[in-house]
């Protein structure tokens, strides 16, 4: 809770509420109060400038003006969106205590990736969810995490850069559990690819079963960092920072966040709609594919304003909180909504598996050793923030030149495992 506290108090713009103390008219006090609400939730943010992409976008929808433009403007209006809905739940975790203050931060963390995944599921669109949720583990450990060892350690040169292992041993012993269940998902497939159908059919149900697993370990681990050793996930610059980050209050009350945070919610799940929608037009009019768009695009629109906060920490040689943000943000995506698509989608009869695919899990591999050896002495330069952000340049290259039309890629990853879950169901 602390992280996201002091990652708010940067991207944040503290309106002067000072104004607000009126005559004690009471209808003129509440009309201020909800003015004041209303600019601390749509303004209170340097944000705020992106916003008039949403109308946008209902505009250009309504105006036929191309799905091109529809999801490029539906990109753009989800990042002030998701930095809100960030606001919005620390708002109410002020009310709910930090315990369920901070199951609330790590449910709606990642609320953009969650409800596009969730749509692409519906959609059996298997490849768009695939790409996404891979692109956003590989964003956070990769772009993330050494653009911000990397601005860190040009700004302090000539400082000791140090940080606690206790926190990167726990993510990163979750990171390869996940890396291990897709593992066992390939080998499966290619193990018993002389009989495609009994390969597809065993694939989906060890994905059920690594997911349920995946799921229980998210749940030991959430225990671990609220109960049991939260002290193991207390660093020295949070410690320094606890009188500041008590003194702060809520600027907004329960209700009236629990209003904005439904109605965010609503708005991001139309805009992933539609983003999930055209993403297959957008491809063709740009001339780049789908992978490119779903693996790069997405979780760097997305998440704009996590990799922001995680920079500005690393500059002030804060990256103890850095490291929270990019390595639990990845944590989150692999052990927890990957395998919560696969077990939704086993509910809905929609074949989802852990098996991203050769490359997509070579590239996951290699992005995970990197991070792991890179953190492994608790100390950082800049040149390990460089040697991360060019291996994320190198996979962004991979799939930028790996371009295969939409519907043949679909059909060759995802079709065979359509049909053979059908005829296993039936």
């Amino acid at each position: 809770m602390d992280n996201q506290n002091l990652l708010k108090s940067i991207l944040v713009v503290k309106p002067d509420i000072s104004t607000i103390d009126g005559p004690p008219d009471v209808r003129r006090r509440s009309l201020r109060l909800f003015v004041a609400n209303v600019y601390e939730v749509l303004v209170g943010t340097k944000l705020s400038v992106l916003l008039p992409a949403i109308p946008l976008v209902f505009l250009a929808k309504g105006f036929n003006l191309g799905n091109a433009w529809i999801f490029g403007l539906s990109l753009i209006g989800l990042t002030p969106l998701a930095e809100r809905v960030s606001f919005l739940t620390e708002q109410i975790a002020y009310c709910t205590g930090p315990t369920v203050g901070g199951l609330l931060n790590a449910t709606c963390g990642n609320a953009t990736e969650l409800i596009i995944a969730l749509f692409a599921l519906h959609q059996r669109k298997i490849n768009i969810l695939k790409y996404s949720l891979f692109g956003s583990i590989i964003s956070n450990l990769l772009l993330v995490l050494g653009s911000s060892l990397f601005c860190g350690g040009i700004a302090n040169i000539n400082k000791q850069q140090r940080f606690d292992k206790k926190p990167v041993d726990a993510n990163s012993l979750l990171l390869l559990l996940g890396l291990l269940c897709q593992i066992l998902s390939l080998l499966v497939r290619y193990g018993g690819a002389e009989v495609a159908n009994l390969a597809a059919v065993s694939v989906v149900e060890m994905s059920l079963a690594s997911s349920v697993v995946m799921l229980l370990a998210y749940a030991a681990y959430i225990i671990f960092q609220l109960k049991k050793h939260g002290q193991v996930f207390e660093s020295k610059e949070e410690e320094e920072n606890n009188e500041e980050v008590k003194k702060e209050k809520p600027v907004i009350g329960f209700y009236s966040a629990l209003l904005w945070l439904v109605t965010m919610t609503i708005i991001i799940a139309i805009l992933s709609e539609y983003v999930v929608d055209t993403i297959e037009t957008a491809s063709d009019t740009w001339g780049m594919s789908v992978s490119f768009i779903s693996i790069i695009l997405l979780p760097i629109v997305g998440n704009a304003a996590e990799h922001a906060g995680s920079i500005i920490f690393a500059l002030k040689n804060k990256l103890d909180i850095s490291l929270g943000v990019a390595m639990g943000s990845a944590t989150q995506i692999s052990t927890f909504l990957v395998p919560l698509c696969v077990v939704v989608g086993w509910i809905m009869g929609i074949p989802m598996s852990l098996d991203f695919g050769l490359v997509q899990t070579g590239c996951l591999a290699f992005s995970i050793l990197l991070t792991t050896l890179a953190l492994q002495d608790g100390s950082s330069h800049y040149l390990k923030g460089l040697i991360l952000v060019l291996a994320y340049v190198v996979i962004g290259a991979c799939f930028f030149v790996q371009y295969v039309p939409y519907d043949q890629s679909e059909a060759s990853d995802s079709g065979i495992q359509l049909s053979s879950f059908g005829n296993s169901s039936s």
